[in-house]
């Protein structure tokens, strides 16, 4: 489901991208402003990112084989970090090169018009596939925390989409207030400082998809509620003595490994220990579908924590 959704969102940002980078680029190319040339490169490079991460998400649904028997989730990770790379170097990178370029060598804007027309249809097409994201991302927000939802969400094609076209309303206003003041008060210049902007704010937000996606790049932990979960149900059962240790990792979206170290009780039969665990096993996957694969290890405490200090 969580896939499925998934590329609801990037389909939807793609296809508004693909055309509203088209008309950018041919009003830029008609009226020669540099703000509106800026966009058309941020939404040359939306258009792609979103088209990269389409392929991360297809390729990791492969099946885990013998060189990954842990699956190949985490490809949607690695894709989700060039996206970041592309929009700093270049998003940012043109956008920024080009105002400069404007600011020192400042040329008048042809039929403004018509860029206003293109800024405010782009607007209404952006926002529209920013509500579509915003609806997906906002049911992992939890008491409003919307940034920290962003730290926690495990599904970068989600917070990616939903970044990448927060950053391109806000450049779109910025592109606008520029032409609007270049215009107003004579200042040419103001045009390449709204490309400047823009360039500043597609760094920043690559900045942040890379943070995040690094920390799942390099293997994350999955959420508390899933230690909670499995805390609650290795508390049902009358033959463990101690939970030694929890781990986790967050292989993808939906595909998380549990490792759990349990003591058992004195005098427990070995049949008990795996009637135990294989119970345990089911109900795990039940409580928590995205929990793909569990490894239950019975070791005593003094001995997991010998082993662990001699590590």
């Amino acid at each position: 489901m969580a896939g499925h959704s998934s590329r609801v969102v990037i389909f939807a940002a793609l296809a508004g991208n693909f055309l509203i980078a088209i008309t950018k680029a041919g009003a830029a190319a008609y009226t020669g402003s540099s703000a509106m040339f800026s966009e058309a490169i941020h939404s040359a490079v939306d258009t792609g990112n979103q088209g990269l991460l389409l392929y991360g998400l297809h390729r990791s649904k492969r099946s885990p084989d013998a060189r990954h028997p842990y699956g190949y989730g985490r490809e949607l990770y690695f894709w989700a970090f060039v996206v970041a790379l592309l929009i700093f170097a270049v998003g940012s990178g043109v956008s920024i090169y080009e105002g400069i370029h404007k600011i020192f060598n400042p040329e008048p804007i042809e039929n403004p018009m018509v860029n206003f027309i293109v800024l405010g249809a782009a607007m209404v097409f952006e926002g529209a596939a920013w509500v579509i994201a915003f609806r997906e991302f906002r049911t992992s927000v939890k008491d409003g925390k919307y940034f920290a939802a962003v730290a926690a969400s495990k599904d970068p094609s989600i917070f990616a989409v939903l970044l990448e076209d927060s950053a391109a309303m806000l450049g779109l206003i910025v592109a606008t207030l520029g032409l609007a003041l270049g215009l107003w008060l004579d200042i040419p210049e103001l045009d390449g400082a709204a490309s400047v902007l823009i360039g500043l704010l597609l760094a920043a937000i690559a900045w942040v998809l890379a943070y995040e996606t690094k920390g799942l790049l390099i293997g994350e932990g999955a959420d508390p509620e899933v230690d909670t979960a499995i805390r609650r149900i290795i508390a049902q059962q009358s033959d463990v003595l101690k939970t030694n240790e929890i781990l986790s990792l967050q292989n993808g979206p939906m595909d998380i490994l549990v490792t759990l170290s349990l003591d058992f009780k004195d005098g427990v039969s070995s049949e008990n220990v795996e009637d135990t665990i294989s119970r345990m096993e089911k109900q795990i996957r039940t409580a928590r579908p995205d929990v793909r694969k569990v490894f239950i290890e019975a070791q005593s405490w003094r001995a997991h924590n010998r082993a662990a200090n001699a590590g």
